[in-house]
């Protein structure tokens, strides 16, 4: 393949190149003169087959990212007013605010890797390391031409500079990205699968002593010793402060919680958003100077609780905050395992000393250092800046109560709460597990009450999650299931063993798979 390339810095003349790459590494690193980049831009032909698929990996875990065909296009946010999209910071969730989305037939565009895929056949391009900025990968089927740029615009270089550090191959889906990770030094950090309870999905924020306690001991009547028990979100007085439980909720604070559960033989899990804090919430109040600021204003996240900010991680006393939580989390109340959910939110934003990457992933390892040897559930984190550095992460988006959510929500950002989605990321980042860190695809549903899901769709979730996922999770009261469902939770930890699990994705989407002798096939629509 001939790759052609153009570097830019600001007032100087173009660099152009270009490069034979037949597989492996393709490293452009040239020698610079001190200047600001402007652009990185490399193109490289590739000519698809009639029915061949594309994926293009989503910017952060919740973002919606099936294959597509020749004829489809990354969609952008619907047809809203800006002041609208502003209002409920729709762009804020995902990549829209610094990537175009030009909507056009056969244009699509991810992060970090893509794939085209022939039946069987993988030709994998993905990128080696982002630290010197996202690898925005572009697909135009008109022009059978991938473009490939660096998002490092306005990174002040001199010398040697990795505009482009790129892994190519081509194969089967295990051969190409076993090689990609072998070729990044990547591993998980542990092996060891989850299976327990998540307290957010049925009760939400509305959480209490009193409910977990109850949840607990159903809980008891199912799950295994050293099983997860997590506490999601609704335990803190407001979002952004940590230190103290609501204690109109949690009288005896969540030592006492960690504890409970630890006699009950479970790991104790809980929630934090480490990186923000909402509006009205006592850190928001007392501290306007640790926020993140963006032409003079705090960086706007997101609608979630009212509305919240990103905190400033290059702020000396945001940085001693959080070591005083995770210090508190861990080592007072003596919790195993946080979900640190809605991380993009530290880096939306580079300098001219560092990319919007390399900030993500400075957030990241600070996150693992703060942890030590405890383990961190990712969730809402730009995909590859995660690898390797948490233990189990979310790779789809949130799922919902019902199939795909109403009409007007389907047109809001790739981010939404979805179960429909949350299966197809689900199933199309099934390489990540086992080899970037164990996937979390979201919970599954066995109850009958509170829930739209019909039992058909329920099953196709179920066993989804158990086929690809590294955490098999629930939000269920287990002393209410039935006969049958605990038959059926019984057969989704046996689904873990199944061999020749195989995805069908030419002609709609199903997974056929080999357990105890038997084929099964789940569909989904």
């Amino acid at each position: 393949m001939l790759v052609r390339y153009e570097i830019r810095l600001r007032g100087e003349e173009p660099l152009r190149g270009q490069e034979e790459w037949s597989g492996g590494r393709l490293l452009i690193a040239p020698e610079l003169p001190e200047g600001v980049v402007e652009s990185v831009t490399a193109t490289v032909k590739v000519p698809l087959n009639e029915d061949e698929k594309i994926f293009m990996n989503g910017f952060q875990t919740w973002t919606y990212c099936p294959e597509y065909t020749r004829a489809g296009f990354t969609r952008d946010i619907g047809p809203f007013p800006e002041r609208l999209i502003a209002h409920y910071g729709l762009r804020a969730y995902g990549d829209s605010y610094f990537v175009p989305y030009p909507q056009q037939t056969g244009v699509t565009h991810g992060e970090s890797w893509c794939y085209f895929r022939n039946g069987e056949d993988f030709r994998l391009f993905a990128s080696l390391d982002e630290e010197p900025g996202y690898t925005l990968f572009c697909n135009n089927t008109a022009l059978d031409t991938l473009t490939i740029r660096r998002d490092c615009e306005g990174l002040r270089v001199k010398g040697a500079f990795h505009a482009l550090d790129l892994f190519y191959a081509q194969g089967t889906e295990d051969a190409v990205f076993d090689a990609w990770f072998a070729a990044m030094g990547v591993k998980p950090r542990t092996t060891r699968p989850l299976a327990g309870y998540s307290s957010w999905y049925n009760r939400y924020e509305d959480i209490s002593q009193q409910s977990i306690l109850s949840d607990l001991e159903g809980c008891r009547t199912m799950l295994q010793p050293g099983d997860l028990f997590q506490i999601d979100d609704g335990w803190e007085p407001a979002v952004g402060d940590w230190l103290e439980p609501d204690y109109l909720k949690f009288p005896d604070g969540m030592g006492a919680a960690a504890r409970t559960i630890h006699e009950s033989g479970f790991l104790a899990g809980l929630w934090l958003a480490p990186f923000v804090a909402k509006k009205g919430s006592r850190v928001w109040k007392e501290h306007p100077d640790w926020f993140l600021k963006v032409e003079g204003k705090p960086w706007y996240c997101g609608i979630n609780w009212g509305g919240f900010y990103s905190l400033d991680i290059d702020n000396p006393q945001v940085i001693a905050y959080l070591e005083r939580v995770f210090d508190q989390v861990f080592h007072k109340w003596g919790y195993d395992l946080v979900k640190l959910d809605f991380l993009y939110a530290a880096a939306p934003f580079g300098s001219d000393r560092e990319t919007r990457a390399g900030r993500m992933i400075r957030a990241m390892k600070l996150l693992r250092r703060l942890c030590g040897d405890k383990l961190i559930l990712g969730c809402g984190v730009p995909v590859m800046p995660a690898f390797g550095l948490v233990d189990y992460c979310r790779i789809s988006c949130d799922v919902g109560l019902d199939w795909d959510d109403t009409r007007l929500m389907q047109q809001t950002h790739r981010e939404r709460v979805s179960t429909r989605q949350a299966i197809g990321n689900t199933i199309f980042r099934r390489q990540l597990n086992g080899r970037a860190y164990l996937s979390d695809p979201d919970v599954f549903f066995l109850r009958e009450e509170n829930l739209k899901l019909s039992p058909e769709q329920k099953h196709a979730l179920a066993t989804v999650n158990s086929l690809f996922g590294g955490v098999l999770l629930h939000s269920d009261d287990m002393a209410k299931w039935t006969d049958e469902a605990k038959a059926a939770y019984r057969q989704l930890l046996r689904n873990r063993e199944a061999t020749n699990v195989k995805v069908h994705a030419d002609h709609g989407l199903s997974v056929t798979y080999e357990l105890d002798g038997e084929s099964h096939r789940v569909v989904i629509e």
